[in-house]
């Protein structure tokens, strides 16, 4: 499909001169590793997303031309991430509804959106465009939107911003219609959610008679800068950045929102406004705290602001908040927020294994900050740490084929834990899926006159630098290898920097440019190399990282890690599966002088690289029945094989183990 030109930039963007931003999807081609994945995406997950929305009777929530559904579930706080602990499922001919539902079709039918791109399916489209035409029709002529507040609790809008997700929906399906147009240059969903939000800024804003509210989950920020670099709409972007300032300010807008319904705000849930991120003003937060997902898309669309005003107030809080969460709250896969109770952050170094929550949503919502730091210039801490969340936390989520899901994403397993076709609360399935769908925009950022290569693999880029046109080809078998190719074609000489990461995994590199060595250390900035020069058609750049096996220790205040190794090769961590070293993994030990070895085995698991060690496994047959003794258990020696840990659960059930005891 031929996507839609963008339009003219806003005025917002203009403040901000140095900023890149993301390549649209359509623009970008990727093959070989991710080229797979997508794939996937597009032949099975994208039609089991709708699949199982219909199945879950979803439709009957927004279609106004059947009866309103069923069963309204007694919310106290509700998230759509603790709906399966509410016990909101669907059973034969009982609906269970969810306040939420929106945002499952807006993402849905951004997963379909840019599977059409990659994939045409007519009859995939059809069924999306049937879902838009009943929002059209649900659609009051006020332009306000959502199915739960028009079929469910009809008279109730805008009067309980803090637990009921009316922006939060409309921040996913706006993504949903502004993915659809970039994909199909369908213009129907993107001119309703246009509707409704100008109606959400006539609502809200710092104008005298509109509220001055914003969303207990947060989306709808992000959400609104897409739009407006969509439709060149400025109004879209000051929306955006309004609810950023006026997040946590005081009085407390949930507060009085609770006394003006004639409820106790003290009567919350979760007790504390660090759950949504609104205890502080934003700039003052120092402290990443409360529900992951919520707290990464709220740093998401901080930075996309930071990004478009050039404003170095939140760049600092976001700095000081990366740095909190980077330092003392991360899982090495990238995983984040250790807590069930709360889906989310509980105190510093709590980093349990095998009760890890680690919500898909999570780790895919981390890639959207770091994407969105990196508007503010190429910098490897954040490539980096995406690569890391990419390849790793969030993927895991998604099995090999497409079709099965992880909510949470533990680093330990006895064995009980496995990928399911469907949740009860389900928005990782969707989550995961439009952005493995999207993953082309995470690989370049583009600016005036400079193009930043964040992520390595085969691809396809097309931009524009002062009008002309411009492709860049990366050959590369990423992840499994580090040698990458590039090659610049412009039908006449450009001038533009590109630039280039080195990521810090990699001990050692080199970098030519035409068969002529460039000094690295020289060209490099922030972890990226730099070059600036006039390109000519044919013009070969070979950058050469080399995949570093490596033992990765936790900082000692992680009790759970100390004695413990984790593995990794180049951006992947890798783990242990019993189908591969039998059960009892934690009796397996890896002594610190033990050889590392890299293995290709095209045949397994679509084509991977395994590592292997001799390691050590402790007896337990000679054992007994004694529960305790005198004497340490015999050990044995025993060959460890280690698979990426995006990869495992897709075989033979069993134990799983990331973080190994070192003997």
């Amino acid at each position: 499909m031929t996507a839609p030109q963008p339009p003219a930039s806003t005025k917002a963007e203009t403040s901000a001169k140095l900023a890149f931003r993301p390549l649209p999807v359509p623009q970008v081609d990727v093959r070989g590793f991710w080229g797979d994945r997508v794939d996937a995406v597009a032949a099975k997950t994208a039609g089991i997303l709708y699949d199982r929305c219909v199945e879950a009777r979803m439709l009957e929530q927004i279609d106004p031309d059947r009866p309103s559904p069923g069963v309204v579930i007694p919310f106290h706080s509700p998230s759509p991430d603790e709906a399966d602990a509410q016990g909101a499922e669907f059973t034969g001919s009982t609906v269970t509804t969810q306040m939420f539902w929106d945002s499952d079709w807006g993402k849905t039918i951004e997963t379909a959106a840019y599977s059409l791109y990659r994939r045409r399916n007519p009859d995939l489209e059809k069924k999306i465009d049937a879902v838009i035409d009943m929002y059209g029709k649900l659609q009051q002529p006020d332009g306000y939107l959502s199915s739960w507040y028009q079929r469910i609790q009809p008279g109730l809008r805008w009067t309980n911003l803090r637990d009921c997700h009316e922006l939060y929906c409309a921040g996913h399906l706006i993504e949903g219609a502004v993915a659809y147009y970039q994909a199909t240059g369908k213009r129907k969903l993107l001119d309703i959610m246009c509707r409704y939000a100008d109606h959400i800024a006539s609502m809200f804003g710092p104008e005298p008679g509109k509220r001055k509210g914003y969303c207990g989950h947060e989306e709808i920020e992000l959400a609104l800068v897409k739009l407006a670099r969509a439709t060149g709409e400025n109004k879209y972007m000051e929306l955006a950045k309004y609810f950023i300032d006026q997040r946590g300010q005081q009085p407390h807008y949930f507060d009085e929102e609770a006394r003006a319904r004639g409820a106790d705000p003290k009567a919350y849930h979760f007790k504390t406004y660090e759950y949504n991120q609104s205890h502080k003003p934003v700039r003052e937060q120092d402290k990443v705290v409360g529900h992951a997902v919520r707290a990464m898309y709220l740093y998401s669309g901080m930075a996309d602001i930071a990004t478009e005003y050039g404003d170095d107030t939140l760049k600092v809080a976001l700095e000081r908040l990366w740095d909190d969460l980077t330092t003392k709250s991360l899982y090495v896969t990238g995983g984040l927020g250790p807590s069930a109770h709360n889906e989310g952050f509980t105190s510093d170094y709590d980093l349990p294994n095998e009760t890890a929550y680690a919500e898909t949503c999570a780790s895919v919502g981390l890639v959207f900050w770091a994407s969105r730091m990196l508007g503010m210039g190429p910098n490897a801490r954040y490539a980096d740490m995406m690569e890391r969340a990419l390849y790793n936390g969030s993927i895991s989520g998604l099995s090999l084929d497409g079709s099965l899901f992880f909510y949470e994403n533990p680093l330990e397993s006895r064995g009980g834990h496995h990928r399911w076709k469907w949740h009860r609360c389900p928005c990782c399935p969707p989550n995961i899926g439009r952005m493995v769908a999207s993953i082309g925009s995470y690989f370049y950022g583009l600016a005036d006159d400079a193009l930043a290569v964040h992520l390595y693999g085969d691809s396809t880029a097309r931009f524009e630098i002062a009008g002309r046109p411009v492709s860049l080809v990366q050959t590369s078998n990423y992840p499994w290898d580090g040698a990458v190719a590039i090659e610049i074609e412009a039908e006449t000489p450009i001038a533009l920097t590109l630039y280039l990461r080195v990521p810090a995994w990699c001990r050692n590199a080199a970098l030519k440019v035409n068969g002529k060595m460039v000094d690295l250390d020289a060209a490099t900035i922030d972890g990226y190399a730099a070059i600036r020069r006039e390109w000519r058609r044919g013009d070969r750049v070979e950058l050469d990282l080399e995949m570093s096996m490596a033992r990765l220790f936790a900082n000692p205040q992680v009790r759970q890690d100390i004695g413990r190794v984790a593995l990794a090769r180049g951006p992947l961590i890798y783990c242990v599966e019993e189908t591969d070293n039998g059960g009892g993994l934690h009796c397996i030990a890896l002594p610190r002088e033990a050889k590392l070895e890299a293995h290709s085995e095209p045949n397994l698991l679509g084509g991977i690289v395994t590592l292997s060690a001799i390691g050590s496994r402790a007896e337990t047959e000679n054992w007994g029945s004694d529960l305790y003794r005198a004497k340490p258990p015999a050990a044995e020696e025993t060959k460890l094989k280690a698979v990426p840990y995006f990869a495992w659960d897709n075989r033979d059930p069993g134990e799983m183990l990331v973080w190994l005891r070192e003997g």
